[in-house]
């Protein structure tokens, strides 16, 4: 699904629910992945019933604010150990709320509607979005089928979004987005503003923050700041999203092993601290991103990085894997060539007509190593070639060669 520059926020979000219709009559499993350069939204799929979606610039936000209009008194964090799996967290809790009997399963899908209708309304700003379907063999989730939503639900969702989209652009408000935070920047005018209204202009706000607190429309909300925009007493900013409220576990120490399920465990735990290194670390190591479905080869690089001074980042779906690539922005990336849902060819591309990747260098991880290999190699962007397995000596000449 690729939408040109004309196309209208409808005629979007018109093409997404014959995406979506096509897969519910299929009682498709999987997931749904709709991305560009920037942005990454999951959109995950059980028996053709739509789960959850999540992505975005603020998916920590858009969790709270639904859980503050149907569940305000459930105190939730997440545990580190599911953070390192490629599932959504908030499905996870989810599925845990019910099991748990903190969520009942009229709140867990108002929960979910609204996070969809709020989903499809920012989706529809997009101009231009790829897709990449991801196929499971089964349920993603541990949810019951009643809480997620039918084909008609889904088109009732999507008939909301779309009648708030209209109204949004009629408002004259489509050059903005709801994710936006009123923040106060001339303090000498700024006494026409009520102390009451203030208190959400501190960059702590977005749009859609402020229409909640104030139980309004964010249509009425955008219209009754503009004046001030105009002024110069506000201006409407990109702010972070929220922080997770992280238990961290101590991971059990599993003796390391050949067997791909030891390695996997392994590999699981040692993400976790790793990405927590990523994210807190003063000084910051280099980071070597590594797209490959294979546990065994995870490890056997891990073994020879890690000692070397380096840091690794693991991504089995490369798809899946983006916003993970996005965030961390990885000193340099070791790319296998056959994967099993894409080819590694596309995947470079794909990572080289993206700016923040224009230049990090791409190693391919190949047993295949003709010249026609790396003529196309060379056509869609790779740096070089690297045997699989790579010999530790090799593949640390390769990396500090392009990783100062």
């Amino acid at each position: 699904m690729i939408a040109s520059r004309a196309e209208l926020p409808q005629m979007i979000l018109t093409r997404l629910t014959e995406e979506l219709d096509n897969l519910s009559k299929n009682g498709s499993n999987g997931v749904l992945i709709l991305y560009n350069h920037t942005v990454v939204w999951n959109l995950y799929f059980n028996g053709g019933k739509l789960v959850y979606a999540t992505g975005g610039m603020h998916p920590v936000r858009r969790w709270n604010r639904a859980l503050k209009q149907h569940c305000p008194n459930w105190q939730w964090s997440v545990e580190s150990s599911v953070l390192s799996e490629n599932q959504s967290w908030e499905c996870h809790l989810l599925a845990q709320g019910i099991s748990q009997r903190q969520l009942s399963a009229i709140q867990t899908k108002l929960i979910i509607r609204s996070i969809v209708q709020e989903c499809f309304f920012e989706i529809s700003n997009y101009k231009e979005l790829k897709n990449n379907w991801t196929p499971t063999q089964k349920d993603i989730f541990d949810l019951p089928q009643l809480i997620a939503l039918s084909s008609w639900e889904i088109l009732s969702v999507f008939t909301k979004a779309t009648n708030t989209q209209q109204k949004w652009q009629a408002a004259g408000l489509d050059h903005l987005s709801p994710s936006l935070a009123p923040v106060l920047i001339s303090t000498v005018d700024s006494q026409i503003i009520p102390v009451s209204e203030k208190k959400y202009f501190n960059s702590d706000f977005t749009l859609w923050d402020i229409a909640l607190e104030q139980e309004k429309s964010v249509i009425d909300v955008a219209l009754s700041l503009i004046p001030w925009v105009d002024k110069g007493i506000l201006e409407l900013q990109k702010i972070p999203d929220l922080a997770l409220p992280i238990i961290k576990k101590v991971p059990a120490v599993t003796p390391p092993s050949l067997e791909n399920e030891s390695i996997t465990s392994v590999l699981k735990s040692t993400d976790k601290s790793i990405q927590e290194s990523i994210d807190k670390s003063t000084h910051k190591q280099p980071l070597i991103a590594c797209i490959d479905d294979s546990p065994v080869l995870a490890y056997a690089l891990r073994k020879i990085l890690i000692p070397a001074g380096y840091q690794m980042l693991s991504i089995p779906e490369p798809m899946r894997g983006f916003s993970q690539l996005i965030e961390h922005k990885p000193d340099l990336i070791l790319l296998d060539l056959l994967l099993p849902n894409a080819d590694g060819y596309s995947i470079c591309k794909f990572l080289r007509d993206t700016p923040t990747f224009r230049n990090t260098p791409i190693i391919f991880l190949t047993e295949r190593n003709t010249p026609i290999d790396r003529a196309h190699a060379m056509l869609v962007g790779a740096t070089e070639f690297l045997g699989k397995p790579p010999q530790p000596e090799e593949l640390l000449q390769i990396v500090q060669k392009y990783v100062r």
